[in-house]
């Protein structure tokens, strides 16, 4: 599913499928799904010692992993740069999704 230049994405639900598109490559989603599960280990550290200061590193490892699954694995642009917070949401989903076994590592083409 290739987004159309002109087309914009005006909601979640129709946002997550062109997401989905965008993650088919096995080790992108790993990628993804470590450097969410890192990113939320990070930030329950940071306020549960009271070292806030390990806030700054959450979006550099949730980032930094999703940008190598994209760029060296998907070899496609993230949708971080057009649509930042329906991105983010979708990492999210797609971390619980695997969690509850509604998506798996390996895309269902």
């Amino acid at each position: 599913m290739e987004q159309q230049e002109s087309q914009r994405y005006t909601s979640f639900k129709e946002f997550y499928p062109y997401y989905l598109s965008e993650h088919q490559n096995t080790t992108s989603r790993v990628l993804h799904f470590i450097g969410t599960a890192l990113l939320i280990i990070v930030a329950i550290a940071a306020v549960l010692s009271g070292e806030y200061v390990w806030l700054l590193l959450v979006p550099v490892i949730g980032y930094g992993f999703a940008w190598v699954g994209h760029f060296f694995f998907e070899r496609n642009k993230p949708a971080t740069f057009k649509y930042p917070f329906y991105s983010l949401a979708s990492d999210f989903k797609l971390f619980f999704d695997i969690l509850r076994g509604k998506q798996d590592f390996k895309s269902k083409r």
